[in-house]
């Protein structure tokens, strides 16, 4: 009896073990986007922007990253949440047709902190009104349980109600990312934005496959851009071999590297498969640079050394904004109407470190 229940345990440890290293595949309904090159470079610097601290010139598009390929963005409505240390922007950028989101990633002071609690992060919520599939906690609050949501949702909607039915598109980088991701599908589902465009940079995983799949077929016009060997968009881990209750990333990837030597380097941008987890694009490397995660396609990502969650606001501008009692703050404006002039010296000021 003992030997027969021994092979029995065998038996299902070696189906377990067969079983385990499939991976699932994310199912698709929609056919895959198109990868666009120059609206990468455009929206990235959107993401890097959305890191400033000074709300005035943020809130005026006047910051020194506020410039280039964005140049005569209108800013709707500028997010402070101090409280969770977050920050997103709506705007119109009327060379896109497009209404624009940003949401800012995890403080540079932070990240090194925030990457080793990443290791050890585990699917913990299961996602409204989809069977299976489990999502990070940590991200699906930042997104749905605080001022961000219902301060992007009413943009939107003036937004729409100004300019008619302008694509709507969602960025961000990092953690910036994930929150990028999660209003993307919450647009989709309360149709308010049919047409949703979301593109992230170095994103990490925020779901498992069952909700990568529900996910490609409500948002299927996302790309996830990924570089050489940042660390983040491996985390938190993939196991190939638990695909039930691992971390799964949806498509498509967009995977940059370098190859040549010395002044004959240049950067490929491979287009990956529809897995969401293509073993040939940034999974076929180790994932240990938090350099590779701060620049992008040349662009500086991350924020500024002054602090974690500083506010530097105009007094001119502080007529725009409404404070809530945990000391939030969200600045709206008509982009139809001209700002008060701004006086040279900063006003008020908020730090959180």
């Amino acid at each position: 009896m003992e030997r027969r229940r021994w092979l029995k345990v065998a038996i299902l440890i070696c189906l377990f073990a067969l079983s385990g290293s499939r991976e699932l595949k994310v199912r698709h309904k929609y056919h895959l986007p198109a990868y666009n090159h120059t609206l990468a470079t455009i929206l990235v610097e959107y993401a890097s922007a959305v890191y400033m601290s000074d709300s005035t010139e943020l809130f005026t598009w006047t910051c020194s990253r506020c410039d280039d390929l964005t140049k005569g963005f209108e800013i709707i409505e500028l997010i402070v949440d101090v409280q969770n240390c977050l920050q997103a922007f709506v705007g119109v950028a009327k060379d896109l047709n497009a209404i624009v989101i940003a949401f800012r990633g995890t403080q540079e002071r932070s990240i090194q902190n925030w990457v080793e609690d990443m290791y050890w992060k585990q699917l913990d919520l299961n996602y409204p009104g989809m069977p299976d599939a489990m999502v990070h906690h940590g991200f699906y609050y930042a997104y749905h349980n605080t001022t961000v949501r219902p301060g992007v949702i009413n943009a939107v909607k003036r937004a729409k109600k100004l300019y008619g039915n302008f694509t709507v598109m969602v960025t961000g980088h990092s953690m910036g990312g994930a929150m990028a991701s999660f209003c993307g599908l919450d647009l989709a589902l309360i149709n308010e934005a049919r047409d949703v465009q979301v593109m992230t940079f170095g994103q990490p995983r925020i779901g498992n496959a069952a909700f990568a799949s529900y996910y490609s077929q409500l948002v299927p016009n996302t790309i996830r851009v990924t570089n050489e060997h940042d660390i983040v968009p491996h985390l938190p881990p993939y196991y190939y071999y638990f695909p039930q209750k691992t971390y799964h990333h949806f498509p498509r990837e967009v995977w940059l590297y370098n190859i040549g030597l010395g002044s004959l380097v240049y950067t490929v941008e491979k287009v990956c498969d529809s897995s969401g987890e293509d073993p040939s694009c940034s999974r076929s490397v180790t994932g240990n640079s938090i350099i590779d995660h701060l620049v992008y396609y040349g662009v500086k990502l991350g924020g500024e050394p002054v602090g974690t969650c500083r506010i530097v606001m105009d007094p001119g501008v502080a007529g725009y904004a409404t404070e809530d009692l945990g000391g939030n703050i969200i600045l709206s404006r008509d982009p139809s109407t001209s700002f008060l002039k701004l006086n040279t010296e900063p006003g008020l000021q908020h730090a959180n470190n």
